[in-house]
């Protein structure tokens, strides 16, 4: 029979051996590089941490409002937590951020692969998945497999994490060839697509998500390959504190549902809008909205709405049609039904500046009567979803939210409940009842999605679409590096 004190020791002997280990991490010596926070004291005694980073939608970019882009979104708000101020060097390609945080540091965030062969360099925890995808021009039929790639003018960014994909590939297919660019970016690689320089290129998912709705001619193919961790870069060699900063500083990020947040923001609703409604947006963009902007300006100053989220409620409702009528009988550019219209006092629903001003205010008034307690993003959203489906029928997906154990001040969480009003199970717990409730979901991530283009057009017009003035004796292949077939 065992004693008591083996007992003891039988039942607890993992945590003894744990206290041991803990013990002997602390008495064993170690060097003073992998144990000094060396870096990290450097930048916050210069009170700045220096950033390498790209110019890109999907990394950094200076909007209407000021620095954006999801990495730019978390460099700050990383420069924050560590109590700095934030310096950006953003004039890198792909191939020249690992070498600057070699030699000049600090830390390197540029939709950055995480690589196992990257000498001096220490990688953070994973911050989201690169997926590679393959992307061609509309019309190349046929290209549905690695093996239908073979042979065409295919084209990728060097450095990026996108021709791993394809080396790999090419042990598999020695024939493969393709071109490598340098001084290209993501946007100009598809511009190249959609000209007709390029056949296809392998660019990353959510990259083409953030990218398609500019180039309509684009078409989206199969994933290529595993899919690769993005992560911000550290130079080794001068302590881990840095390193160890920033992993905490993500942990967090990703454990209180913030990065979560981000990507769905950046990357979440792509694609709503198929390429027909695309390309009638693109032209209504044109056609249409520049002889409403100023009433749309003109009802943002009076209610304190961005007039692009107004126009973008404009387009969801009618496309900016002023004479535009539904089955049930709304009508006019916001699609005002007569007792809203009597309400906000407007005598003419086909009146645009009329309709304009009066859906401007019905959505400020229903925004302006949520519960105090809906704050932020959440409570635009859910008054958009309101002027969809009425005050009522929210207020039902609130409650339902909250009886599924969410949170009814939330977006995300009245979003999932919405489309339960339609179930009987749920609706019959309800005080209005029966609603259609996957329609104001659709709605508000519609409206989304085109008040982003609105923004991203008015923005990168030049950017994206004067690309097609390039002179024509420009020679396109100078910007590529050849990658050929393998010898036999």
């Amino acid at each position: 029979m065992p004693t008591s004190i083996t007992q003891h020791f039988l039942a607890y002997y993992r945590a003894y051996f744990a206290m041991i280990a803990t013990l002997l991490l602390f008495l064993v010596p170690r060097s003073a590089s992998m144990t000094s926070g060396e870096h990290l004291a450097q930048i916050q005694a210069k009170e700045f941490i220096t950033i390498h980073t790209r110019n890109t939608p999907t990394t950094y970019y200076e909007g209407r409002q000021g620095p954006t882009g999801f990495e730019y979104e978390l460099m700050h708000r990383f420069a924050d937590y560590l109590g700095v101020s934030l310096n950006l060097n953003a004039s890198h390609h792909p191939e020249s951020v690992l070498p600057a945080v070699r030699e000049q540091g600090d830390l390197g965030a540029a939709a950055l692969p995480l690589l196992a062969d990257s000498p001096g360099i220490h990688y953070t925890r994973s911050i989201i998945h690169m997926q590679p995808l393959v992307v061609y021009r509309r019309g190349l039929n046929g290209i549905d497999e690695p093996a239908d790639l073979v042979g065409l003018e295919l084209g990728t960014l060097s450095e990026a994490g996108t021709s791993q994909a394809l080396r790999s590939l090419q042990r598999d297919y020695p024939n493969l060839s393709w071109k490598e660019s340098h001084e290209l970016e993501v946007a100009e690689l598809l511009a190249r697509v959609e000209r007709g320089t390029l056949d296809a290129a392998i660019i990353f998912d959510h990259q083409f998500r953030l990218n398609r709705l500019f180039f309509p001619n684009v078409e989206r193919g199969f994933f290529l390959g595993e899919p690769l961790s993005l992560a911000w870069a550290v130079p080794s060699g001068r302590g881990l504190g840095l390193l160890d900063a920033a992993n905490q500083f993500l942990q967090e990020l990703q454990e209180n549902g913030t990065l979560d947040g981000l990507v769905s923001r950046y990357f979440g609703h792509d694609d709503y809008l198929e390429y027909v409604g695309t390309r009638t947006f693109l032209a209504h963009l044109d056609e249409r909205l520049p002889s409403y902007t100023e009433l749309f300006k003109q009802a943002a100053r009076d209610t304190g709405f961005d007039w692009k989220l107004l126009a973008a409620v404009g387009y969801q409702e009618s496309h900016w049609d002023p004479t535009a009528v539904s089955p049930t009988g709304v009508r006019g550019l916001m699609m005002l039904t007569n007792p809203t219209a009597s309400e906000m006092g407007v005598a003419d629903r086909t009146d645009a500046a009329q309709s304009i001003d009066g859906g401007a205010r019905y959505l400020r008034s229903i925004k302006d009567r949520l519960p105090d307690s809906i704050t932020g993003d959440d409570r635009l959203y859910m008054a958009m979803a309101a002027y969809n489906v009425g005050l009522g029928h929210l207020y039902d997906a609130r409650k339902i939210a909250e009886m599924r154990g969410g949170d009814p001040d939330r977006w995300q969480d009245v979003r999932a409940a919405l489309p339960l009003l339609q179930e009987r199970e749920w609706h019959s717990q309800t005080r209005h009842g029966y609603a259609r409730g996957g329609e104001p979901v659709i709605y508000v991530r519609n409206i989304r999605r085109y008040y982003e283009m609105i923004e991203y057009v008015e923005r990168s017009r030049q950017q994206f679409f004067q690309l097609e003035q390039a002179p024509a004796s420009e020679e396109p292949l100078l910007l590529f590096d050849i990658v050929p077939p393998i010898e036999p």
